[in-house]
């Protein structure tokens, strides 16, 4: 009997010392998470954000038909922090509604430049958060935001995550459609990676899908991903699509999707994500 008492509290005691340094560490990350708020608030406060473009390329004519707004943070000391450190903690709170109205306001500050320059028929992409989407006071702002800059939508494209699509598909369409009242295209972006259903596709007005990564990153050596790819491509055809491969990284993972019919590209391999002045000189050929 003493045995079974000795065991019953020593398990007893484990389990109460996991939960207190489970407790523990939830305390540290929130105390790391909270402080990561504070320099993303004070970040946007000193605009230490700012914006690289990536390339996307017509896979046939090996030209540049238009430029991925990404956001990068610049912290003195601490130099480029990547996205993934700041953007899921800024979708978690309302940072991320400030963020993206920066963003959208950068990149079309950038596009009257370009506009100006004679480079107008870059193709202009800016993400749009599912957050921003949901909120119809944040997206009337976003709205005013588009009003207030002279550039020709219809060299502007939103992309959105297939999480719009599943949360709200009523909603999801009628703000959709706003944007495409002022000539704004929209494309789906890192599709296969959600749970949206080909009649939610058919439904909403996306004019393009961009295939994820984690897909391409696999052709030619998984049958499975390069076969999704491929069932990818031909559905996007068969429903007059245009299709946009991401991170393209070698020349067989290029030449396969050239071969079933891949309208563009981007990645490592193409080229990688630059600042305003060095992409205008890749786009005139000077670089």
């Amino acid at each position: 009997m003493m045995k079974e008492n000795q065991k019953y509290y020593d398990s007893s005691k484990d389990l109460l010392v996991s939960k207190i340094c489970s407790f523990k560490n939830q305390i540290v990350q929130n105390i790391g998470q909270n402080k990561m708020v504070g320099r993303i608030q004070m970040g946007i406060t000193r605009d230490e954000f700012t914006l690289f473009y990536q390339p996307e390329y017509d896979l046939n004519t090996k030209k540049i038909i238009g430029v991925e707004a990404l956001i990068r943070w610049i912290s003195p000391g601490k130099g480029i922090i990547p996205p993934d450190a700041f953007i899921p903690l800024a979708e978690k709170t309302d940072l991320i509604y400030e963020l993206e109205r920066m963003v959208i306001c950068k990149a079309l500050e950038q596009k009257q430049i370009w506009e100006q320059e004679g480079l107008g028929h870059i193709v202009l992409s800016i993400n749009l958060s599912s957050k921003s989407i949901e909120s119809e006071d944040d997206f009337r702002i976003i709205e005013e935001i588009i009003s207030s800059y002279k550039v020709d939508y219809n060299t502007v494209i939103f992309e959105i995550t297939e999480s719009v699509v599943i949360t709200n598909i009523s909603m999801a369409m009628e703000r959709l459609n706003r944007l495409k009242k002022h000539g704004i295209r929209l494309a789906l972006d890192d599709f296969g990676t959600g749970y949206s259903s080909l009649v939610h596709l058919v439904k909403l007005p996306i004019d393009i899908i961009k295939i994820d990564r984690s897909f391409i990153r696999s052709i030619p050596h998984s049958n499975e991903e390069t076969s999704i790819t491929k069932n990818i491509l031909t559905m996007a055809h068969d429903l007059n699509f245009k299709v946009v491969a991401e991170g393209i990284e070698t020349n067989a993972q290029l030449e396969y999707l050239k071969q079933n019919s891949c309208e563009g590209g981007q990645g490592f391999l193409l080229c990688v994500p630059l600042p305003s002045e060095q992409v205008a000189q890749v786009i005139k050929g000077k670089m």
